[in-house]
């Protein structure tokens, strides 16, 4: 009998997403009413893009001048706008892919307690899942109505770079919890400042990508948030060329990957 529930565990088959999405909607309320009373840790993560943004904006766009992309002249504040975009998101993603996600794993052991209910391993991950691409949503919406109440958005195709930035989210947040499946410490997490730092300086948000040597262009161009940057820039601007859907193939395969990763670990770690 163990072994049958394992398997099924382990397969997120689309129905079974269906109506783990419905039952997985209990954890999406529980880290709403846990917000509730510590709302500021919800918004934090938004801040780091917006001044970023807000001191580009200011100060150093004025020093660099104007860029251009696929024809267009743009002012160096629009070109890294959408770049600082698909950081929100994944800032918005990982904050509870990885920290909290351990938190009630390893720390609180919530979801043994979930388990307990009629609650299965796929309904901790859609829940999970879907409060992370909340949160990563939130912190795209904010930042998108931040650039267009500044005018740095770069056409009115700027529209669809909101669910471009809920795939990255989703992305980043399958993946972060496929990650955070196999830690065994809080220690480990310096692995995860380690990897989100150099995506967010060797991105090409705040460079094109021509200033790098050819060597790390390439290096760059395997990296997820170069996608995730590439494809929103390229929605804002209403440059659609067939490059934008390999950027959102990439991120949409990275995040079915980490889905099925983490049902897998989850499964691992939860049932007997």
């Amino acid at each position: 009998m163990s072994g049958a529930v394992t398997t099924g565990a382990l397969r997120l088959t689309p129905v079974s997403l269906l109506g783990s999405r419905r039952r997985g909607l209990h954890l999406v309320e529980h880290n709403v009413v846990l917000y509730r009373r510590a709302w500021i840790y919800l918004v934090t993560g938004f801040f780091e893009p917006f001044f970023y943004l807000l001191s580009i904006g200011l100060g150093l766009g004025h020093l660099v001048g104007s860029l251009r992309l696929g024809g267009q002249t743009l002012s160096y504040t629009e070109y890294v706008a959408p770049g600082l975009l698909a950081s929100a998101a994944m800032n918005g993603a990982i904050i509870d892919a990885t920290f909290q996600t351990f938190f009630k794993l390893k720390i609180t052991r919530l979801y043994d307690s979930v388990l307990a209910t009629p609650m299965s391993v796929p309904d901790v991950v859609v829940g999970e899942l879907t409060w992370t691409l909340i949160r990563s949503g939130l912190y795209s919406g904010g930042f998108l109505v931040v650039m267009a109440g500044l005018g740095y958005v770069i056409s009115p195709w700027v529209v669809l770079c909101y669910p471009g930035a809920i795939l990255i989210g989703y992305a980043f947040s399958a993946t972060g919890m496929a990650a955070t499946s196999y830690m065994r410490s809080w220690q480990d997490f310096d692995k995860v400042s380690l990897s989100i730092i150099p995506l967010f300086l060797f991105s090409a948000t705040f460079y094109p990508l021509s200033v790098y040597p050819e060597w790390l262009q390439w290096v760059v161009r395997c990296t997820p948030l170069y996608q995730g940057v590439a494809l929103l820039r390229g929605l804002d601007a209403g440059l659609f060329t067939w490059s934008l859907l390999g950027h959102a193939v990439y991120l949409a395969a990275m995040g079915s990957l980490g889905l099925s990763v983490t049902a897998r670990r989850f499964a691992q770690l939860l049932l007997p």
